[in-house]
């Protein structure tokens, strides 16, 4: 197994608005740590290394978060389960942290990345792309960076369903229809939806 990035916290024993915003002032973050048997653990964290860690494992890879607690520090499997950000400044104010007990399956959000250059869009199409995501099931080590969907060999007026796409061993991806996630439009056909909306457009302001 590949050694996970480390994230070293502390406990946040001073609550309340007032506490965090002296908090933020020194360069640190308040947070919760959520653990796997339902435990609330307030803690705080620097700035700057979360924000390197968001950067690199996002809010659906594994790392090991580093807790120190009464004098004690203790090593858990955890995600960056979410971070909010400053609307001005967009630098974190807050972040939750979620345990996992690697033996246990839980559900995720995975990114599709998409590679290749399709053959239909060269051919003058347009690529749609309608979902970004999908969720899954598996085992936290088990996450995948991303589900990769190769286009190259799409032409115009194909589709790729999510039954279409390869899942990586004991990742179940979860959904209730066979939805289209991309396809290869015709420009033409883009081409009048625009001169139809146009056109609609007119006749509204007339």
């Amino acid at each position: 197994m590949a050694e996970l990035l480390k994230l070293n916290v502390q406990e946040r024993t001073e609550l309340g608005k007032g506490p965090n915003r002296r908090l933020r002032a020194t360069g640190m973050v308040p947070g919760i740590y959520y653990d796997a048997k339902g435990t609330n653990i307030p803690v705080k964290v620097e700035m700057v290394p979360l924000q390197k860690a968001y950067a690199a494992v996002g809010n659906a890879q594994v790392f090991e978060l580093v807790l120190e607690r009464g004098g004690k520090t203790e090593t858990m499997p955890a995600l960056l389960w979410r971070v909010r950000n400053e609307p001005v400044k967009g630098v974190p104010e807050h972040v939750d942290f979620f345990g996992v007990d690697l033996t246990k399956e839980i559900k995720v959000a995975v990114h599709f990345e998409i590679v290749g250059s399709s053959k239909g869009v060269k051919l003058g199409g347009a690529l749609e792309q309608y979902r970004d995501h999908i969720e899954v099931v598996c085992k936290p080590m088990d996450i995948p960076e991303s589900i990769v969907i190769d286009i190259t060999d799409m032409d115009v007026m194909d589709s790729v369903h999510i039954e279409d796409i390869a899942f990586p061993e004991g990742v179940t991806p979860i959904f209730d229809e066979n939805y289209a996630v991309l396809s290869v439009t015709a420009l033409q056909e883009a081409d009048e939806n625009e001169e139809g909306e146009a056109a609609a457009s007119e006749e509204a302001a007339e």
